[in-house]
Order: structure tokens, then C-alpha cells, then sequence
């Protein structure tokens, strides 16, 4: 079922999203402020928590960064006991970064404290609000996901 929206809604829904966004990355940098960690750092590490070890290549593209600017991050990541290169099991030609515990502290602890913030706003909200709200953001994301 194809539908054509109000043009004025779909315009307020998008400026709300991107607000939100920028609100919630704001809140993001600020809790990171207190690690040893930048942001793309965290985005790095964020790709490895979710997804597992990942050659430079892969994760440059997760990243949408140069390959250059993404071996550079690893290798001050590296530096700071965040992540190691391993050799692939299968073909020893090929390198993967893998996250080490300490990696995963910072990225578990970090995601943690923003969604106490979330849950923190989300205070002010009923039940079936947020039961409504987290239902089609995720229909949202699966739609642009199969775009």
C-alpha cells in the first residue's frame, strides 16, 4: 500500500528527526568527553561491538571514511589497548580488527548511560507511547533499511 503524505508533515517529521539526532549526538559527546575516546573512535568501536571483527576495508565503509583515515583511527585505537589486529584463521593475507575488553567496557558503558538519558525523557511518556513510538521507528528504519 503506497500512501502520498502531507508535505508539510513529512517536512516537520523530518526536521524533528534531524533535531533529535542532533540532540541525542550532542548528549553522546558529552558523555564521551569523560573517556579517553573520540567520537569516530566510538563509531569504530560501536561497529565492532555490534558486528564482530572486521577487516579495515569493511569498517571504512560502515564508517563511510577513507581507508587512510580509518587505519589511522586504529592505530591510535591500538595505541590505547582498544582494539588488536588479528590474522584471519582462514586466509593469513587478511587482517581483522578485533575488540578488546577494554573497548567493550567503554562502548558498553557509554551506550548504557544513554539510555538512562533516553529513559530519563522517556519519563514523561505513557506506556503505550512508548510502546507506539519504538513500533514505527523501527518500521521507519526497516523501510529505509530495504530503500
Amino acid at each position: 500500500m503506497v500512501v502520498e503524505h502531507n508535505h508539510e508533515v513529512v517536512a516537520d517529521i523530518e526536521k524533528d528527526l534531524r533535531y533529535i539526532a542532533g540532540i541525542i549526538k550532542q548528549k553522546g559527546r558529552e558523555i564521551l568527553s569523560h573517556y579517553k575516546i573520540t567520537p569516530p573512535q566510538f563509531v569504530a568501536l560501536q561497529w565492532l561491538f555490534e558486528e564482530g571483527d572486521m577487516t579495515i576495508g569493511e569498517l571504512s565503509n560502515k564508517m563511510y571514511l577513507a581507508f587512510s583515515t580509518t587505519t589511522d583511527l586504529i592505530d591510535r585505537m591500538e595505541k590505547n589497548a582498544l582494539v588488536k589486529r588479528v590474522k584471519d584463521e582462514n586466509d593469513r593475507r587478511v587482517v581483522r580488527i578485533h575488540l578488546l575488553d577494554e573497548g567493550a567496557r567503554i562502548i558498553d558503558e557509554v551506550i548504557k548511560k544513554r539510555q538512562a538519558y533516553l529513559a530519563d525523557i522517556l519519563k514523561h511518556f505513557s506506556e503505550d507511547q512508548v510502546t507506539s513510538l519504538k513500533e514505527n521507528l523501527s518500521k521507519l528504519h526497516q523501510e529505509m533499511r530495504e530503500e
